[in-house]
């Protein structure tokens, strides 16, 4: 008894096109934080396939942790030494549709 999914009005072969969540400042910059590290985490992970030969003591651990460090290196990097992309990334999108700013935030104190 197997049903076919039927297509969702109004989608794009899986890609969403809502893009409410651009309307914010604070949004595209953590977008183009995520984006950076993502990219440099590629980048690490690109550099550590390209070395020469396998060590001595190389083992599947010592792999997954060193994926694991160079991800944390990645964001690390992105957050306090970007490259750059993250920002160009987050000026393309903000130039294809208006950013507003975050609004003052209210504590209820002030009239």
């Amino acid at each position: 008894m197997s049903q076919a999914a039927a297509p969702i009005a109004g989608s794009t072969g899986g890609v969403s096109m809502d893009t409410s969540r651009l309307a914010s400042k604070e949004n595209l910059e953590a977008a183009g934080k995520r984006f950076e590290a993502i990219f440099v985490g590629m980048m690490l992970k690109s550099m550590r396939t390209a070395s020469l030969g396998e060590g001595l003591f190389d083992s599947k651990a010592s792999q997954q942790f060193r994926d694991m460090q160079d991800q944390q290196l990645a964001q690390s990097m992105a957050a306090h030494a970007p490259i750059g992309i993250g920002k160009a990334m987050t000026e393309f999108l903000s130039k294809a549709q208006p950013v507003e700013a975050a609004a003052p935030a209210t504590d209820g104190s002030t009239p």
